[in-house]
């Protein structure tokens, strides 16, 4: 039996480099694959929206018991995901990256209901440099 059997944990299946970039460009094409790593770089216009981005994905990670690593600099936040566990790019790797994609993306005022975004002409108010 081995280690992962004995815990009661499942072997991850690691995706190949190729499969990993034919999931990225069918489903996250603002993610690339580089250096073992599916990684997204957003570019926000400052570091107060910086770092609600990182806290963003901070809260995801943690709900999801599966972390990435973060380079974050004044006006920019880089996600870098992969299973340390399973020493690969995992399903846990495109599910977060999907979710975390779908949240820092949001974009409320485009979708016609009474929410209307973050006022897009006022750089007071300027947050992500949305794709």
């Amino acid at each position: 039996m081995s280690a992962d059997e004995a815990s009661g944990r499942r072997k991850e299946r690691v995706y190949t480099e190729d499969e990993i970039v034919a999931k990225l460009k069918a489903d996250l094409p603002h993610w690339r694959y580089e250096n073992g790593w599916i990684r997204r770089k957003y570019k926000t216009h400052g570091w107060k929206s910086t770092l609600m981005v990182i806290n963003t994905i901070g809260h995801l990670a943690e709900t999801a018991w599966h972390h990435p690593d973060l380079k974050a600099s004044y006006a920019w936040v880089e996600v870098l995901l992969m299973n340390h566990a399973a020493k690969g790019v995992t399903d846990k790797d495109f599910e977060l990256a999907r979710k975390i994609e779908d949240v820092v993306q949001w974009q409320p005022g485009t979708e016609g209901g009474s929410l209307e975004g973050t006022p897009a002409t006022d750089q007071r108010f300027a947050y992500i440099k949305y794709d």
